[in-house]
Formats: structure tokens, sequence, C-alpha cells
């Protein structure tokens, strides 16, 4: 498989209808069938992020089978575990023989109790300790991870910090990941209302319920929840974190130009050039290196990429596609 290979029908090639019906409740339901299809148990994880944090995942397997490895699977923002393309990834490798972990990253899905801290995207940190913590737990299978959006520039981060971690780590696939934060940050302000709204109203509402429960550490209002996403950002960078600016708190988890040039994992990345999230523009001064292989498809929106009226993903079959290749690869 390769990003050529996808051929969406016409009516599917506009990349704010690929974008929104991603998240669409067909496409959960899509995704909840074919998890369940797999006849796989799924149990809770509480994974070790390293100084007392804790993260959420939820591992899933088919009972006596011996799998051929373990994948971890990483959200986008103000997604979840239970996000339609988590699941329905999780399904396309249980059906290529693996076991699977569906990361919630700090915050996000029902795990606000789990941390006094808020989230923000420069965590890798406990992100990389978790993944050590589901090596030491399954020592025996080959640990590959894949990641959307900012789980995408997050799996890519995980990649590059995971030999001096300690992480055994053999292969990482990344969907539409941020590149350039503030350039994204542009391009949500600038493009079609909807993309802000979606952010900004999930994004508030999980701050509500954050400060709901930690009222005693959470210091924003109702009216710095109303500012709009650039001014809240810099809000919660300047009181919750220690880069001082919002341009040092982007360059903190950026990816762009050549920030991946030690990486050492394997990596393979898909890309849609009509992404209206994440401009194409912020792809062409990247600079990667010999193992790590970007794919452009000139469809697919932002971590659309459906192929039918039911909401089946090319990008979660490349996911799959494309870490089985370690199954077969000499450790």
């Amino acid at each position: 498989m390769t990003a050529a290979d996808y051929q969406p029908p016409r009516w599917l090639r506009n990349p704010h209808l690929q974008s929104m019906l991603s998240s669409s409740r067909m496409r959960m339901q899509r995704g909840l069938v074919l998890l369940a299809a797999t006849g796989a148990l799924t149990n809770e994880l509480i994974l070790d992020g390293g100084e007392g944090v804790r993260l959420q995942g939820w591992h899933s397997y088919i009972q006596g089978r011996q799998p051929i490895g373990m994948a971890l699977l990483l959200h986008g923002w103000e997604g979840s575990a239970e996000s339609s393309y988590m699941r329905m990834t999780a399904a396309r490798l249980l059906e290529e023989g693996y076991d699977v972990v569906r990361l919630n990253f700090r915050d996000h899905g029902n795990t606000h109790h789990l941390n006094p801290g808020i989230f923000h995207s420069n965590r890798i940190d406990e992100v990389v300790q978790a993944a050590g913590d589901i090596a030491r737990r399954w020592p025996e299978l080959p640990l590959v991870a894949a990641g959307y959006s900012l789980g995408g520039n997050f799996v890519l981060r995980l990649a590059l910090r995971a030999p001096s971690a300690g992480v055994p780590l053999r292969r990482v696939a990344s969907v539409c990941p941020v590149l350039d934060p503030a350039i994204t940050m542009e391009s949500i302000e600038n493009g079609p209302a909807m993309y802000d709204w979606y952010f900004r109203r999930k994004w508030a509402g999980s701050l509500r319920r954050k400060r709901d429960l930690f009222p005693e550490l959470s210091d924003w209002d109702d009216r710095v929840l109303k500012l709009d996403i650039r001014a809240l950002t810099a809000w919660l960078v300047e009181h919750h974190t220690d880069f001082g600016s919002l341009q040092a708190y982007f360059d903190g988890y950026s990816i762009a130009g050549d920030r991946l040039a030690g990486l050492q994992v394997p990596a393979d990345i898909l890309m849609a050039q009509d992404d209206p999230v994440i401009p194409f523009t912020t792809f062409n001064g990247w600079r990667l290196p010999a193992h790590a292989h970007l794919e452009i498809a000139p469809w697919g929106g932002h971590c659309g990429f459906l192929e039918n009226w039911r909401g089946d993903g090319f990008s979660e079959r490349w996911v799959a596609q494309r870490l089985g290749i370690e199954a077969n690869t000499p450790a």
C-alpha cells in the first residue's frame, strides 16, 4: 500500500467533508462494529508516566492467541482512545496479529481525575515513560506505535527519544502529524470557523471538567475560557507552563525543519495534500533521515482518508500494513 493507492470516490474528495465525516457519529459506530467483530477482550491499564503521573490505556487482545507484537496508539488533540480512528486502527492491527494499547493522553477521555496538572503538548516525557511501562509489562512482544494529528507529532517525538530512554520501540507510523504548531494555529484561526469552534468547544469543556475536579489548582474562570484559541493558549502557557511565551511553547513541540534528524527508529508518515488544518506547505522544508519515509496523498483532509459512505478508512489500513512490516523484520 502507498498513498497513491488512495482513490476516494469523487464525492469524497472535498477536504472539509473528509475532515468532518472522520469524527461523525456514523464513523464512531463503524469503529465500534469493527473492533467488536474482532472478538477481542479489552481491559483498562493505569500506566506509569513517571514522577507520580498516571495515564490510562485500554489493552485489547484476542484470548488464546500468541500475538506477534504490541502496538501503542496515540490520538489527536481533544480526541481519545475511543475516537473512531483509534478503534478502527486497533481492529486492523488485531487482525494483523497484534495486541493493542490505546493510550489516553492526560485529561483526554475520562481521565481528568488521574493527575492534578493540566495537559499540554510538551508533556512528551510522560508518554515516553508510559511506553516504557508497556514494554516492561510485555517484554517478549516487539513494540510498535502509531499516532494521528497531535498524536502523530507525539509518536515521532516518542521515536526520537525512545533509544536514549531505553524504550525498545521498533517502528512508528504517523498520520497528518502537526509539524509547526504556530502555522497550525494560524490555519485554524484563518480557516473555516467550524475548526476553531470544534477545538475551542471541546477544549473549554475539558478545562471546565478539570476545574470542577481540582478547584484549588484551577485559576481559570469562565471569562478566560471565552478567549479565542490563541489567547487561551497563551494564557495557559503563561500560567501553567515554564515556557514563558507562546512561541517558546510552540518551539518546544515543533518537529519541523531538521528536528527529527537524529531519528533512529524507522518511521512512515502519511500526509494529505489538501489537509485544511495542517497546511501542506509546512512539509516543504522538512528534512528527514533516510529511514523516515513521507507519503503524500492528493486527498484525505485532516485525518480523514475515508473510502466509502460507511466510513471505512484508508489510513487505518495503511497504519496496520506499515506497522505489520515489523513482524517480518529480524530484531
